[in-house]
């Protein structure tokens, strides 16, 4: 099967701007042409769009994404380096995950204090007034 610029565009989500953008830069490889000569992006294209999607997405520098996606190109062999690449980006995505989850405990502490502000005030009958 093979979609055109647009419809690669709306199934991986990305701007028709970022996939001539991903194909210059050489995220993405030149996806074959159809007899008019538009580009006619793959099943496989798409699903290495979702995967670059996913990189973007834990914060991998577009440097990287490059460096996976030359690699890539090598087979096999550079299996090792790609690896590395993505075990030290699971270890960004915990780290970022680990300061969100501080960050979510602060937010849920700060709800729980109003709902008891809330509560009190309610149960009293007396206005709220605002505090940080």
């Amino acid at each position: 099967m093979s979609f055109s610029i647009a419809e690669a565009a709306r199934r991986s989500g990305l701007s028709i701007d970022t996939l001539r953008y991903y194909e210059r830069i050489k995220l993405l490889e030149a996806p074959a042409r159809d007899t008019a000569g538009r580009r006619a992006y793959s099943d496989d294209d798409l699903t290495w769009l979702g995967f670059l999607t996913k990189l973007r997405t834990t914060g991998m520098p577009i440097r990287m994404m490059r460096e996976y996606a030359s690699l890539r190109r090598h087979g096999p062999a550079s299996a090792g380096r790609r690896k590395a690449i993505l075990v030290e980006q699971r270890r960004s995505v915990r780290e970022r995950i680990a300061e969100l989850q501080g960050c979510l405990e602060v937010l849920d502490y700060k709800i729980d204090n109003y709902d008891q502000i809330e509560r009190k005030f309610t149960e009293q009958n007396l206005p709220i007034k605002e505090t940080a």
